[in-house]
């Protein structure tokens, strides 16, 4: 296997194009751009990840369709996502608009998410994510996911964490987008720092439910 070498121009080049052009003739023209600016990039990232954090899986392009409104048969972007519970782990994506790293748990069970909605509401437990999404907002990391517009059931309104309480998912991510170093051999190891900086999230979350279903 190729080493890591960045991201090439011509991947963010293929997903501009992309988005203009959604096609299964525009994706069978562009085949080979895809493979060998795309995906195989990914891959080489993802293996010099490997040994520190683990197995990624490298999403399939194809979008499922069978119950979108949007019938566009491709995905604008190319994610890789390396698990450590069940929809928990660490996430780097390409798209047009450059390159983003990411982590926290995509998605929950009913099981998994009131595991972390009673360590959100636990004093010393809730406390201690606060303390790590706090030091990882000044760093720079934006903190998302699908939340609640209200109260979830069983909680007071002001619950002194009721704004975490509200997540169904958490993630966190930052954009490098169009900076030079994702175009060379050294972003592997901005990956590698951004996915140690979020460690002590990931495992605070996979700690409470990778036991779960």
């Amino acid at each position: 296997m190729a080493e890591f070498a960045g991201f090439p121009v011509a991947a963010l080049d293929f997903f501009d194009d992309l988005e203009v052009d959604n096609t299964k003739s525009f994706w069978e023209a562009h085949r080979q751009v895809h493979a060998e600016s795309v995906k195989a990039p990914m891959v080489a990232l993802t293996a010099a990840l490997e040994p520190e954090f683990g197995t990624a899986k490298v999403f399939r392009p194809y979008r499922d369709v069978r119950f979108a409104k949007d019938k566009t048969p491709y995905k604008t972007h190319q994610g890789a996502f390396v698990g450590v519970a069940p929809a928990t782990g660490w996430y780097v994506e390409v798209s047009a608009r450059g390159v983003r790293t990411g982590g926290g748990f995509y998605e929950a069970s009913a099981q998994r998410l009131a595991a972390v909605r009673d360590a959100i509401d636990t004093e010393h437990t809730g406390k201690e994510l606060e303390k790590l999404l706090t030091r990882l907002r000044k760093l720079g990391w934006s903190i998302g996911g699908d939340t609640l517009k209200t109260k979830p059931r069983g909680y007071d309104a002001d619950h002194p964490r009721i704004d975490l309480l509200r997540h169904r998912s958490l993630t966190l991510g930052r954009d490098h987008g169009f900076e030079p170093v994702i175009h060379t051999p050294e972003f592997a190891d901005v990956v590698r720092r951004d996915w140690r900086e979020l460690r002590p999230v990931v495992e605070w979350i996979a700690a409470r439910t990778d036991t779960l279903e």
